[in-house]
């Protein structure tokens, strides 16, 4: 299976990602969720203000296929959503790692991503799904 791994992202085992932009963490879901998922119908995502926690659920996404949790990679507190994603869930399906992006936290702590696996790391974990 050949994935797109970004290099300059951190990631889960729940196949969520994570960018630093500046002070903020920008978070989305990977290729590799987007395949398993199929067309996505509907992101629900926080409001801005709420506070998550690492390893809790932080939204929906639906799919074709499934409704699945979005899981929150640090705890922080969302900074933004991307509301386009509301009238357009596609851009998901479309780019995942770019306009794809759901959410922006302010992370309760620095570097509280550098405890998420590397590209390498997420590679070798698929490699072992698989």
């Amino acid at each position: 299976m050949s994935e797109n791994i970004p290099a300059d992202l951190r990631y889960t085992k729940e196949h969520e990602w994570v960018r630093v932009q500046g002070d903020n963490l920008v978070i989305g879901i990977t290729a590799h969720a987007v395949e398993q998922l199929g067309d996505i119908t509907l992101v629900s995502l926080p409001e801005v203000g709420a506070v998550v926690k690492a390893g809790e659920t932080f939204g929906d996404i639906d799919s074709v296929k499934a409704v699945s949790e979005l899981f929150a990679p640090v705890d922080g507190e969302v900074t933004e959503i991307n509301g386009e994603l509301e009238d357009a869930p596609e851009q998901v399906n479309d780019a995942p790692f770019g306009n794809g992006w759901m959410l922006k936290l302010k992370p309760a702590a620095d570097n509280a991503h550098d405890g998420l696996m590397t590209a390498e790391a997420y590679s070798a974990y698929l490699a072992d799904l698989a």
